[in-house]
């Protein structure tokens, strides 16, 4: 599969100019920055936030009832979700009063055996979305100073920075229409995209402005390193969404994880976006870079 895609990649790249390059990574990013926004002034916050951010009760009961059943069940109580998991089902509230609370858990003690419950303050939940910003912004300026450092050259290094932005913004926009709340674990995802991003990126200008040969021969040797690389990962993470999502129903006896499966889709729909970017926006601003008559005869050799 690899090979495959590699082929017709490089194909493109070498078919198509740098403006066609660019336009659809471009697009694609733009759109992604109008569904943040429109979520952003709808809702207050870019992306749906989880119970860990913005506070919750969530409670795991063993029954035969549906999820429907117990959504109206407990309809006057803020029920925002309830999702099957095996042989228990999941429901998770908003924020309570301790009245409610309490006659909440209380019913559903004296209903049900082997319930499970977990509680986040709305104070705490405020705590992290602090943190969960701090965490993207120092993650982003540390890795805008070490691809500086690296290259030392402004537009390589504004290239790979753009490219990662561009994963993470899409990455989110998909967590949107996915119905993906953003959550510790989906928090952890989109830092660890950076990484991912970066390294692929970091590889592509490397090799184009450090390794002799034609532009379009050192593009096509990172193309076929980078390729592999990613679609590796990319099995790992599809390996791992199918048996945390779906092992259930093979084996009644397990139970749907729902982190590792926020966390590898959110991977998976990341690693698509940085595919793009790193072998369409990044490409097609390093091609053109390196072509300008000034740098022509160092880096084309």
């Amino acid at each position: 599969m690899a090979t495959g895609l590699t082929e017709f990649l490089d194909n493109f790249v070498k078919s198509h100019d740098n403006r066609q390059l660019l336009a659809l990574p471009l697009a694609v990013l733009a759109v992604s920055l109008l569904i943040l926004l429109v979520s952003f002034v709808s809702s207050g916050t870019p992306v749906n936030l989880g119970m860990e951010f913005q506070g919750g009760t969530q409670i795991s009961v063993e029954t035969a009832d549906s999820p429907a059943m117990l959504e109206e069940t407990y309809s006057s109580y803020p029920l925002t979700d309830a999702r099957q998991a095996g042989s228990r089902v999941i429901m998770q509230f908003g924020v309570m009063d301790n009245e409610q609370q309490q006659e909440l858990e209380n019913d559903i003690m004296g209903s049900y055996q082997h319930v499970e419950i977990r509680q986040v303050g709305p104070i705490y939940g405020r705590d992290l979305q602090v943190q969960a910003v701090q965490a993207m912004i120092i993650s982003f300026i540390g890795m805008s100073i070490v691809v500086f450092l690296i290259f030392r050259t402004l537009i390589p290094s504004f290239a790979v920075i753009l490219s990662a932005f561009s994963d993470i913004m899409i990455a989110a926009a998909f967590m949107n229409i996915a119905g993906i709340d953003l959550s510790l674990g989906t928090l952890a995802a989109l830092l660890m995209l950076i990484g991912y991003s970066v390294d692929s990126d970091i590889l592509l200008t490397n090799r184009v402005i450090k390794r002799r040969g034609t532009i379009d021969e050192k593009i096509s040797r990172a193309m076929h390193t980078g390729i592999t690389m990613t679609t590796t990962t990319l099995a790992a993470l599809a390996v791992m969404y199918l048996v945390s999502t779906f092992s259930y129903l093979v084996i009644p006896s397990f139970t749907q994880i729902t982190l590792l499966s926020q966390i590898s889709i959110v991977l998976i729909a990341g690693l698509i976006a940085d595919m793009m970017n790193t072998w369409l926006l990044n490409t097609g601003i390093l091609r053109w870079y390196v072509t300008k008559p000034e740098f022509r005869g160092r880096y084309n050799r």
